[in-house]
């Protein structure tokens, strides 16, 4: 809300009444804008002058919420709701008039005194105790968002670890406190965008949208003596080192979220967010797939064929023991509930054994002999005695 829009009719701007409905302001807007947009009549300061009052308005009676408060704007300058005030709001010279010693300027900036026409607005808007100079308060801005990576281990991206981070990121200016002037100058409202912030930048056709000002940087407030550290800028650079934890079960790749840990904000505003890429290292014995842990468990050709009971390690727990049938082939997956990773709602995925054949590449005697004497008892049985036939069917 900006002191100067009760001096501006914005429906009359759109040429429309004041209990237009929002369609009715729309189609105005839409017109006018196509009437003076500046893509369309080059070098006619005039109908650019035009195009801009009317997306002003539009920018405000065109919000419900902004046209209610500009509304009670209004209403309260026309009953001179303010000491000594008359009809039309200024001892009868009308929004913009100085008669009786009154200037709106005056009292929107300086307060009116205490009890004045800018203590009411002040309540109203949201704007400070009167008695103080008014001008154009900067915005609190969020401070921007910081990435990062931490390399962890296998292990402790199962059961979580807390990691100190070292950073650089944009802080305020610790000369001029962020404000971007000369310290032990005065700040005035910048004159390009009166104030607010922003200014109104074409996009083609009829519409229109606010773009942040180029002048203060949607500051609202500049300096005409930029300070000689940040040269204007109002931004410098910080070196921190924080803590972060990584929740257990984080992924290869993940980037983690720490609210609040990046850049600080400007004018009061929140601090960013940092955002961690964590790269997780291998681990020799065991692997990742989704929630679940992996393992590839050696194992000899009598133990698959005639059965057995083989003890596998977990991460960081017990042993398990994987109990194979006779007959078990060779690359078979056997699941171990619970043993996996640590899943987002607090429980554990599986822990997935896959049996591999080892075969040995150098025999003893006696290992040589006991092969030999299987090849011949299974001689009769070829293994590959279909393949030949499936293959020429």
């Amino acid at each position: 809300m900006r002191a100067d829009w009760a001096q501006k009719d914005f429906y009359a701007v759109l040429g429309v009444k004041k209990d237009a409905s929002t369609d009715e302001i729309k189609k105005a807007y839409r017109r006018l804008a196509r009437a003076n947009h500046p893509d369309t009549h080059p070098g006619d300061t005039a109908k650019h002058d035009t195009f801009k009052k009317v997306a002003e308005a539009y920018d405000v009676v065109g919000d419900p919420a902004k046209r209610a408060k500009y509304d009670e704007m209004r209403r309260l300058y026309a009953s001179g709701g303010y000491p000594g005030g008359g009809a039309g709001g200024f001892g009868g010279g009308g929004f913009g008039g100085q008669q009786g010693g009154v200037n709106l300027e005056d009292l929107l900036r300086d307060g009116g005194g205490a009890g004045g026409f800018g203590d009411m607005f002040g309540d109203l808007f949201g704007g400070g105790g009167g008695g103080r100079r008014r001008t154009a308060r900067p915005r609190p801005t969020k401070g921007s968002d910081v990435e990062t990576s931490a390399t962890i281990s296998f292990t402790d991206a199962m059961d979580g670890v807390t990691v100190s981070l070292r950073l650089s990121s944009e802080t305020a200016c610790t000369t001029c406190g962020g404000s971007g002037g000369k310290p032990g100058t005065r700040p005035h409202i910048c004159t390009t965008c009166e104030g607010a912030g922003f200014v109104v930048a074409s996009m083609g056709g009829s519409f229109s949208v606010n773009e942040t000002c180029p002048a203060c940087g949607g500051r609202q407030l500049v300096y005409d003596d930029p300070c000689p550290a940040c040269r204007g800028t109002g931004r410098g650079t910080s070196a921190r080192t924080i803590q972060a934890r990584i929740p257990a079960g984080v992924k290869d790749g993940q980037r983690i979220r720490v609210r609040g840990k990046g850049a600080p904000g400007e004018n009061g505003g929140p601090p960013g967010d940092l955002f961690v890429a964590v790269k997780v290292s291998p681990h020799r014995v065991f692997g990742r797939k989704d929630d679940n842990l992996t393992i590839d468990v050696p194992v000899s050709f009598d133990e698959l064929a005639l059965g057995a009971e083989v003890r596998i390690p977990t991460l960081g727990g017990s042993p398990v023991t994987l109990r194979l049938p006779a007959g078990t082939p060779n690359g078979r997956t056997f699941r171990v509930r619970g043993k996996g990773a640590k899943k987002a709602d607090g429980s554990y995925g599986d822990l997935l054994a896959t049996v591999e054949v080892q075969v040995p590449a150098v025999l003893d005697a006696a290992t040589r002999a006991a092969i030999e004497a299987y090849r011949d008892a299974t001689a009769s049985k070829p293994l590959r005695a279909n393949l030949f036939e499936q293959a020429g069917a």
